[in-house]
């Protein structure tokens, strides 16, 4: 329980903190390039996932072709 305390101060702590550096220019301007490279970082997933998708559905897609081919 100890622990979980000390947790759940260090997040009260942290959000302070950040709330105080981003009034600040330079923690303004940190935090909206922090946004941009997550964002960025979420559309690269985004569409490495959909194009993974789209290759194992056109996979999926040829091998049920030659499965019924074969039948």
């Amino acid at each position: 329980m100890k622990s979980f305390l000390w947790f759940v101060v260090g997040i009260g702590a942290g959000f302070a903190i950040a709330h105080q550096v981003n009034k600040t220019e330079q923690g303004k301007q940190f935090f909206d390039e922090l946004d941009r490279k997550a964002h960025d970082f979420g559309a690269a997933v985004s569409e490495g996932y959909r194009k993974r998708e789209a290759e194992l559905r056109a996979v999926i897609d040829d091998a049920e072709d030659t499965i019924a081919d074969l039948s």
